[in-house]
């Protein structure tokens, strides 16, 4: 049975990535080291790696499925609205996708982007 997929992202600066995730939204360390910071929240996991060259080549875009969406968009909106993604939707809201889905994206300095969806 498997039980969950973590990403890898790579960073030429980890604290990019720490400022995403651990303060954009709110996961925790689990593990800490020089080249190496696993990150989680509930479920949900992110291995950051230092990676410079990696970096360079690709940024990603990931999804945190969510059933709290309006929450979750309230308390980034509230803390850090820089980090939403200013046309995903345009203006940072929450939009309905065709699909279904409820969504809203973050968006890092080195443009990763964090969909947070809700399928309910």
């Amino acid at each position: 049975m498997f039980s969950s997929l973590i990403p890898k992202i790579f960073y030429a600066d980890l604290a990019i990535g720490l400022d995403l995730f651990v303060d954009g939204l709110r996961m925790t360390v689990l593990h800490d080291s020089p080249d190496f910071v696993v990150v989680g929240r509930d479920a949900a996991k992110a291995y950051l790696v230092l990676d410079p060259l990696a970096a360079a080549l690709e940024r990603p875009e990931l999804a945190i499925e969510t059933d709290t969406i309006d929450a979750d968009h309230a308390d980034i909106a509230a803390r850090r609205p820089d980090l939403l993604h200013p046309t995903y939707p345009p203006g940072g809201g929450i939009i309905r996708r065709e699909y279904g889905a409820r969504e809203f994206a973050l968006l890092d300095a080195t443009t990763v982007c964090v969909v947070v969806r809700d399928w309910t």
